[in-house]
């Protein structure tokens, strides 16, 4: 007697273990990004060569695909809104805070897009209120609460400030899924959307570097740091790639079990990899992070992962089809 999954067998499994490495690998991303700012390299050299990688590996994906950057006109507002609310600015803050917050932490933060997405969407009217998911959002606010209200919930209680600054990528990330929602993608799919958003961010924060003084050339001392940053960069266009393909596989809300994955999975690299240790306050926030997204999240079509640096998708339709 064979066991039942989304498709009726053993046979099908497949699906389970890719869904397992992609949470693996952009968890991984966490720790990473903990790294790449632990020698002072500020956010906006950083992005660049965030960018410059992405860009690479995409580029060839798309071009491999017969699906190249499209640049007439009508996309550049799709672009300027990924790039901005997807990259550019949430990254600002995600690489601000991880300097000075532990990946533990930031992992569990990250998970609190859906909790941003949902007052969005009802005020866009991408979704219809229900009593379930409005309970969903207070378990998320209770979360990162006890993140910040406990004096023994971090290491050192000056952390605390930071935590509302770290929230300001998620809900930036949460504006860009719905905006993207609203809107469609005129046609492009998930990867043409981001290689053009991650090229117009390669030319927005290469003289913002330059001017703030935030530019860094990796190749002049290219240590932990700079490897750290290539390989998050590399995971997230490698991983992106296995997302959509699984989209296609197995349907987006299947896949959509990733952004469990790469919450725990970002907790657990931290500890392995950074020797964090984290107190009973915080897996209790863990915890009720992840009831309240289980409880917000949609049945019938997902909210975004994260962007680079953390999570990397930006919303797949029910249907299987790329929204981005």
């Amino acid at each position: 007697m064979h066991d039942s999954g989304p498709y009726g067998t053993t046979r099908d499994l497949g699906p389970y273990g890719i869904l397992l490495a992609m949470g693996a690998g952009w968890g991984l991303s966490v720790p990473l990004a903990k790294l790449a700012v632990s020698t002072g390299h500020q956010p906006l050299g950083l992005i660049f060569w965030q960018e410059v990688v992405i860009v690479t590996l995409l580029g060839v994906i798309c071009a491999l695909r017969g699906k190249p950057l499209r640049l007439e006109r009508r996309y550049w507002r799709l672009y300027t809104v990924i790039a901005l609310c997807g990259a550019v600015l949430p990254d600002i803050f995600f690489y601000f805070a991880s300097a000075r917050l532990p990946a533990g932490i930031m992992a569990i933060i990250i998970a609190s897009v859906p909790i941003f997405s949902l007052p969005i969407a009802l005020a866009l009217g991408n979704e219809q209120f229900a009593w379930k998911r409005l309970a969903g959002l207070g378990f998320g606010l209770i979360g990162i609460l006890l993140l910040i209200g406990p004096e023994a919930s971090l290491p050192e209680r000056a952390m605390a400030i930071f935590i509302p600054v770290a929230l300001i990528a998620p809900l930036l990330y949460a504006t860009e899924g719905n905006l993207v929602a609203k809107w469609g993608t005129d046609g492009l799919d998930s990867m043409q959307v981001i290689l053009g958003a991650s090229i117009l961010g390669l030319v927005i924060t290469f003289p913002l570097s330059l001017v703030t003084g935030q530019w860094i050339n990796p190749l002049d001392s290219f240590g932990v740091a700079e490897m750290a940053l290539a390989a998050s960069a590399a995971l997230h266009g490698i991983v992106y790639a296995v997302y959509v393909w699984l989209v296609g596989r197995a349907g987006s809300v299947f896949a959509a079990q990733a952004s469990y994955l790469v919450t725990g999975f970002g907790v657990l690299w931290s500890m392995l990899l950074l020797g964090e240790r984290y107190s009973l306050w915080v897996w209790l926030a863990l915890s009720i992070m992840i009831a309240g997204v289980a409880m917000v999240q949609p049945r019938a079509r997902i909210h975004p992962l994260v962007r680079q640096p953390v999570i990397g998708d930006h919303g797949v339709d029910a249907r299987g089809q790329d929204r981005i």
